[in-house]
């Protein structure tokens, strides 16, 4: 089907203009919804997350269980620091000679405690931080998991 023949200008007709014949409306596409496996997903976290907020016997063992990861974390790396700078001057007095050996002109007690402690202290802490999120996203983890 054509429209009518529109005019260009002055005395000379354009082409004809072919009108769209009108399409039949499309059926709606289907979605297919299951609710029963959105609701079951849902219902484990969603009741594990009541328990921890309500506070119940099961989500506080489950608190209770991530301080005990986090407490035997801080009480690990304590006891790495604790030997690694508390060792220290028990080498020097057990062994003096260790005590007077110098690097570049300054003594090696100096150099351990004063200078290579802070690092080392950076370290540990940065350990820590990386450990205690993994403790964290292990109980996030333990929290939202699917029931089996």
């Amino acid at each position: 089907m054509t429209g009518p023949a529109k005019h260009d200008g002055p005395g000379r007709p354009a082409e004809a203009v072919p009108v769209p014949a009108p399409r039949a409306a499309e059926p709606p596409r289907r979605t297919r919804i299951v609710l029963a496996e959105v609701s079951r997903r849902d219902d484990r976290s969603g009741r594990t997350r009541a328990e921890l907020a309500e506070q119940t016997r099961v989500g506080e063992a489950l608190v209770q269980g991530l301080v005990r990861a986090q407490l035997a974390l801080a009480v690990r790396l304590s006891l790495v620091v604790l030997i690694a700078l508390g060792g220290l001057p028990w080498l020097f007095a057990i062994a003096p000679s260790v005590g007077r050996i110098t690097l570049l002109g300054v003594n090696l007690p100096w150099l351990l405690l004063g200078v290579a402690s802070f690092p080392f202290l950076i370290g540990v802490g940065w350990a820590y931080v990386r450990l205690a999120e993994r403790n964290e996203q292990d109980f996030t983890d333990l929290v939202q998991r699917p029931e089996r």
